[in-house]
């Protein structure tokens, strides 16, 4: 009988084990990011037009920002969109 080497092990350690950690990792934080974006803009009864108008930016950047699947927003962009619905974004080292 082979044992499987994973089992006991943590799917943080699988996904190191990968190399696709920091990369899933950022995904779940980006997805997490948008959603909470997105549910905010809802509380306040913000379009996607008027939510693109306040950040002052285009209706097709605020897609991308909310579209779970692009990872490519910058932080400043996050953080403008955070503002906008009267939140604020916190990183920190751990």
């Amino acid at each position: 009988m082979k044992k499987n080497k994973h089992i006991g092990s943590s799917f943080d350690s699988w996904l190191r084990e990968e190399g696709i950690y920091e990369e899933v990792t950022a995904n779940a934080i980006k997805r997490v990011i948008t959603r909470q974006i997105a549910s905010a803009m809802s509380q306040k009864g913000l379009t996607k037009a008027e939510m693109a108008r306040r950040m002052s930016t285009s209706r097709a950047s605020l897609d991308r920002l909310l579209d779970p699947e692009n990872g490519s927003i910058t932080l400043s962009t996050l953080q403008k969109a955070a503002s906008v619905v009267g939140r604020e974004i916190r990183l920190e080292l751990v």
